[in-house]
């Protein structure tokens, strides 16, 4: 260890946002481990990152993806805390949650927790690092957990396409690796070389796990003063054996890897073309962004972009271009576009048009006035962002110290300032067509390949393209006029903040500032984030809109339409921190705004009125129609897990249909049915609106006034008020009490091994004595649950308890997804662990019990850290229906009053196995390897258990809850 004292840096080298109130210091600590300390008083989570400098890069041949074991096992247990998960375990019980993750060079450990808890979490965290247990017990099971995650990769097409680059490079570079590891790479191979994987992995750990190569971020509530001396006492003890961090210089790519066509199968429908050049990082000139300038030139979407002329073509969705894979010793610049049917017809022409707008940048030179509009925008998005989550945050800086001088590891990449236009020409230099890689990926290439990539089974392609290729695909690709962005008009220069009448109280609830028959208008000032920004929500409540999956179909593309044609103009707003989303709601369409507002209501007005003038234009409706029809069809390459959480939403939800029913109802529908559906569509509506932040009450109520005057006020209305009979509301099924439901299904994607179970569990409709009581058995069983399905048995990566909420109808699911049982076996172990879970509960002690109430007050007494946050909160009260904006402080009110005996009454009464008043449904999704059970498990089923057999006529058989938002409607 090295012998010193700790060496402390001044607050003011570390640049920081002008509206960030909270203290920050570098300190390096006698082993060298160097360490940010962040002071937050007003924060009620605390959080810690610990990023290593080492990764998958470093994995020893022949044993890929020991950086990623070594993850998973160090988190496992220290010899100080050797109960094995007793970190997750103190964590979860304690408000807080724990992840990690290995990247190339580095690996990540991270955690946040409630703030009173702080102090011994700290201790727990840094015991890993300096006497991590890494039991030969937990070997096994860590590695079975390592499989089941990389199972349930296998069918990721973005996971197969990055394994198939890294497939086609130098093999003597370790980018050509397979980081994850599973269990033939960690158990079946070692072992028939006589590779002991626990010695390996002890002497992985021994060999790069030293202090000088750490970075440590520590988010507190206390000041930094006593957070040093915290942090000193408790992590000078990790030993230091003044290691390099690793480096792998050199190119992955050799010549043989460039100039090269490449076309792959996917698992999902689907067309894409990826364009990729190997480039000098941009991270040593980092403060001149040349890949952050070139990408916003080339992914630009305003008219006379690249993207657009594709898009009037019909031959494109979307197209990105950024930086990215890279280290400090390479990195790529990448292109991906998505293509319709007829842009796969036509990548040469694509290809042709994209080198062609390289070579006019080439040509052109680079303009100070667009970087001068970068670095504007970058500079108001930094010096006004609001806080996050003090987890994302932590790992977020612990990974930029790696990289960043200390001055600069808030801001990382993200504050381009010098302008160099000889590092952008070099770039633009290297984006040529000798030094490029192109990944075409189409099912319509099955068939058609000869070569496979062997960790996923990729099928691929490959062949040889020249400089004379390309330059013929320049050549013979379409005549159009590729040019410039022209300048933003959406740049905020007004970061003024509006007097809000209540700006001292910081916790005041919206308020219905108007009410019409068009519309109501929620408000609420900003008096605690001081931003200047504003959040928009808008509900537009339309009865036709969800009444079938054709007229669904119809809105959705409506919907999609309204996008398409708003881009060119948007994008100008997107790129300058003002976004804009339109979606289906429950009940019919969804507008939202968020971020500056000072010119957010040009933004507003232009959505509007692309609603009240809508023509459904058949060359748009045609891609439109194709997208959608492709996100159908890719419904059955979902997750297993995902399809049992769909089914358990049909059963519940009133006016769900399958995705098949979407599916049929798409192939018949043309432009000229939207034409006439949009009309009937709007002719009844109402605008459900909340308008908050940097935003005074006249603006709020001028803003709805409009709306008002474009869609209702007109001599010939596009938009009229709805009958009260029409006012929408969304129900719930009321499972029977006392019974017990299966529903049983092959998985909809034959070559997914992986099967899935939900366990729900209903319990009440929204109250705030009972929401406590459900809300204290979670948090009391979640890591029980993870521990005993994941760690113990090993039924698979994916194993949860979480609440779920249905339109006010609480309940209960666990989620398991497993390639190695069968989802009868795993309903009977989720049984047998509720059987479990009623002992923890009946001896659970006193001091227990009120130390997980505790833990929940803090977690709900959590304020929000951003307007966002607080907008969602407010919005889903007013969209439920349930207008309980002190929802937060009644619940602490009902949790300080909540006896012990109540919980277990609770529990004896709607969740243990053969509880009265209990409902609970399995729903049973069966991958290839367990679809024979299918017909067993059936028969299995007790007399007292009914089997679903067909979703829709099983929930119209339901009796509904009442509608929570129906009687808010009448009550205002």
């Amino acid at each position: 260890m090295a012998v010193g004292k700790t060496t402390v840096d001044e607050v003011d080298e570390i640049l920081k946002p002008r509206t960030d109130k909270r203290e920050y210091r570098r300190i390096v600590l006698k082993n060298l481990i160097e360490v940010l300390l962040i002071s937050d008083p007003e924060t009620d989570k605390c959080a810690a990152s610990m990023n290593v400098s080492v990764g998958s890069f470093s994995d020893p041949d022949g044993l890929d993806g020991l950086a990623h074991f070594l993850e998973h096992m160090l988190f496992y247990a220290s010899e100080k805390y050797p109960e094995e998960d007793g970190f997750m375990k103190y964590v979860s019980e304690h408000g807080g949650s724990t992840n990690a993750f290995t990247s190339t060079e580095d690996t990540n450990y991270h955690f946040h927790i409630n703030s009173d808890s702080f102090d011994e979490t700290l201790e727990r965290f840094a015991q890993f690092f300096i006497k991590p247990l890494m039991s030969a017990d937990a070997t096994m099971r860590e590695i079975k957990a390592v499989d089941s995650e990389h199972q349930k990769n296998l069918l990721s097409d973005s996971r197969r396409m990055r394994q198939l680059q890294k497939h086609l490079s130098r093999e003597d570079h370790p980018y050509h690796k397979f980081s994850t590891g599973s269990l033939d790479t960690l158990h079946v191979r070692p072992e028939a070389k006589g590779i002991d994987i626990r010695s390996e992995l002890l002497k992985f750990y021994d060999e790069y796990y030293s202090a000088n190569i750490m970075h440590l971020v520590v988010y507190g509530k206390e000041n930094l003063d006593k957070t040093q001396g915290l942090v000193e006492e408790l992590f000078q003890e990790i030993r230091n054996t003044n290691k390099d961090i690793p480096r792998f210089p050199g190119q992955p790519c050799t010549p043989d890897h460039l100039q090269v066509l490449v076309k792959a199968v996917p698992i999902m429908e689907g067309h894409k073309l990826s364009v990729s050049w190997p480039i000098t990082p941009s991270i040593h000139h980092y403060e001149e962004a040349p890949c952050m300038y070139l990408g916003d030139l080339i992914g630009h979407e305003g008219e006379g972009s690249l993207f657009h002329a594709l898009k009037i073509k019909g031959w494109a969705t979307s197209l990105y271009a950024s930086e990215g894979g890279s280290t400090m010793e390479y990195s790529f610049f990448n292109v991906s576009i998505n293509l319709t049917d007829a842009g796969h017809e036509h990548v040469e022409d694509i290809l042709g048009l994209l080198f062609r707008h390289i070579k006019h940048l080439q040509q052109s030179g680079v303009s100070q006035w667009i970087f001068d509009e970068l670095s504007a925008i970058c500079e108001a998005k930094f010096h006004y962002q609001g806080k996050i989550d003090p987890i994302s945050y932590a790992v977020d800086i612990s990974s930029n110290m790696t990289m960043y001088p200390t001055k600069h590891w808030l801001v990382g990449s993200s504050l381009p300032w010098r302008f160099n236009p000889t590092t952008v020409q070099k770039l633009l230099d290297e984006l040529s067509p000798n030094n490029v890689r192109i990944f075409w990926k189409s099912k319509k290439f099955e068939g058609e390949t000869d070569k496979v990539e062997p960790w996923y089974n990729t099928a691929y392609s490959l062949e040889k393209i020249t400089e004379f290729t390309i330059q013929g695909w320049v050549q013979s690709s379409p005549d159009v006029n590729l040019l410039l962005p022209i300048p933003n008009v959406f740049i905020p220069t007004d970061f003024s903040l509006k007097e809000a009448q209540d700006k001292d109280k910081e916790d005041i609830f919206p308020v219905l500032l108007r009410k019409t028959p068009f519309s109501r208008l929620w408000y609420k000032p900003d008096t605690k984030f001081f931003k200047p920004k504003a959040y928009i929500k808008m509900d537009f409540n339309c009865p036709l809109a969800v009444s079938s999956p054709n007229a669904e179909n119809l809105s959705n593309i409506f919907v999609w339409l309204l996008v398409d044609y708003l881009n060119e103009y948007a994008y100008y707003a997107q790129t300058a921190g003002l976004y804009y989303g339109l979606s289906l709601s429950d009940n019919g369409f969804e507008l939202y705004l968020v971020g500056f507002n000072h010119k957010l209501r040009i933004l507003l007005e232009a959505v509007i009125q692309k609603i009240a003038k809508f023509q459904a234009k058949p060359d748009r409706f045609s891609v439109i129609k194709e997208t959608v029809t492709k996100t159908y069809q890719n419904y059955k390459f979902r997750q297993p897990y995902h399809q049992a959480m769909s089914y358990c939403s049909m059963v519940l939800q009133d006016n769900s249909w399958p995705w098949t029913e979407h599916l049929d109802a798409l192939s018949y529908l043309e432009a000229e049915d939207l034409a006439n559906f949009v009309p009937m569509l709007l002719s009844r509506t109402f605008v459900e609106c909340y308008i908050a932040g940097n935003v005074d009450k006249s603006e709020a109520e001028s803003m709805v006034k409009h709306i008002e005057d474009v869609l209702f006020n007109d001599p010939k209305p596009i938009c009229r008020p709805l009958f009260p009979s029409q006012i929408m509301t969304n129900r719930v099924a009321e499972l029977g009490t006392g019974n017990k439901y299966f529903y049983h299904q092959q998985g909809s994607n034959p070559s997914d091994e992986n099967s899935a179970l939900v366990h729900y569990i209903q319990v009440h409709q929204d109250d705030f004595p009972m929401n406590i009581k459900l809300q204290i058995f979670k948090l009391i069983a979640k890591q029980a649950t993870f521990h005993q399905l994941r760690t113990i048995e090993q039924l698979g990566y994916i194993a949860s308890l979480s609440q779920r909420i249905d339109s006010g109808v609480y309940g209960l699911q666990f989620i398991i997804q497993s390639s190695v049982k069968g989802p009868g076996h795993i309903d009977s172990r989720v049984e047998s662990l509720l059987k479990d879970l009623e002992s923890k509960l009946y001896n659970m002690s006193d001091e227990e019990f009120k130390s997980h109430v505790t833990t929940l007050i803090d977690m709900k007494l959590e304020k929000h850290k951003n307007l966002s946050e607080e907008s969602w909160f407010y919005w889903g009260e007013i969209q439920n229906g349930t207008l309980k904006f002190n929802r937060k402080e009644a619940e602490v009110a009902a949790l300080r009053e909540l006896k012990k005996e109540e919980l277990v009454d609770f529990f004896d009464e709607y969740i243990k196995v053969d509880a009265p008043k209990k409902k609970s449904m399995s729903i049973c999704v069966y991958g290839n390897q367990h679809l024979k059970e299918m017909a067993s498990d059936k028969d299995k089923i007790s007399s007292t258990s009914i089997e679903i057999e067909d979703i829709i006529g099983f929930r119209n058989s339901l009796p509904l809850y009442g509608s929570l938002k129906g009687c808010s409607q009448l009550k205002l």
